[in-house]
């Protein structure tokens, strides 16, 4: 059974409304009845052009934003049936790292309360030592110095704040996240660091990735399957070397072109 099961999973929306809130004529359909499995343990990258709808698709996924219709199932649990209650205990389970590392950091916390918030709430009855102790075991675990805890996010670089965030991902000990284009905010050398920290994050902690990237070889280094989108649409997904080597949909195929190879 699939740790992830998405079936005919659509999100509408009218023309104009998501980008400036205005209604316009007609809709946009951002992710147009896709249907995966993600199951426990792989990564499946999930690559396409901006505006393709991945980031909608992974948003989808962890219930941030509602389908229009379709139906995802987390452990053969239905998640859009789940209430408010079973969605909190879920999202242990479920964590994203997003894009934007300069964003996803609240600038008024310092590291400390960045990392350690997920934990005040999901696990009130933990000591402030017991959770000061976790917040130094995933400092560690990326890669990072507990002696940055006191400081505040605009004092480190982009690559610092990324790992910050994989750190706030995992607090809670998820088994799925959604990395959605981690490093296309970081240049080459650092964004390599970062994918290379979360591979070995998934070897240590068994951990399942939805990731999303418009880089086919940052995905082709990563994934074990990997589904290409377009328009919404999932034109094809399949084992990664099957993908890359054999690409079937002329999609695929003009992905594999243009980008060159990137060491990683």
């Amino acid at each position: 059974m699939p740790l992830v099961e998405i079936r005919n999973l659509i999100k509408i929306y009218p023309q104009g409304e998501s980008a400036f809130g205005r209604k316009g004529h007609g809709e946009v359909r951002a992710v147009d009845d896709v249907s995966l499995d993600i199951h426990a343990g792989e990564t499946l990258g999930l690559v396409g052009e901006s505006g393709s709808g991945k980031s909608t698709l992974g948003r989808l996924l962890l219930r941030l934003i509602e389908p229009t219709s379709g139906s995802i199932r987390f452990e053969d649990r239905d998640l859009l049936a789940a209430s408010l209650g079973e969605m909190r205990r879920l999202r242990r389970d479920m964590q994203i790292i997003f894009q934007d590392p300069f964003a996803s950091l609240d600038p008024r916390f310092r590291v400390e309360e960045i990392i350690a918030e997920p934990l005040l709430i999901h696990e009130k009855k933990s000591s402030k030592a017991g959770i000061r102790s976790r917040v130094v075991e995933l400092m560690g675990a990326v890669g990072l110095d507990e002696s940055i805890l006191q400081r505040f996010p605009h004092e480190f670089s982009g690559g610092q704040r990324q790992r910050i965030g994989i750190a706030r991902a995992l607090a809670l000990h998820p088994r799925f996240i959604v990395a959605d284009e981690p490093v296309s905010a970081l240049d080459v050398s650092v964004g390599a660091q970062i994918v290379n920290l979360l591979a070995q994050l998934q070897r240590d902690l068994g951990l399942t990735y939805l990731f999303i990237s418009h880089s086919m070889p940052v995905v082709r280094y990563l994934s074990t399957r990997i589904a290409v989108m377009y328009r919404g649409k999932i034109v094809e997904v399949g084992p990664t070397e099957q993908i890359t080597e054999h690409p079937q949909h002329p999609y695929t195929r003009s992905l594999l072109e243009a980008t060159p190879e990137v060491e990683v």
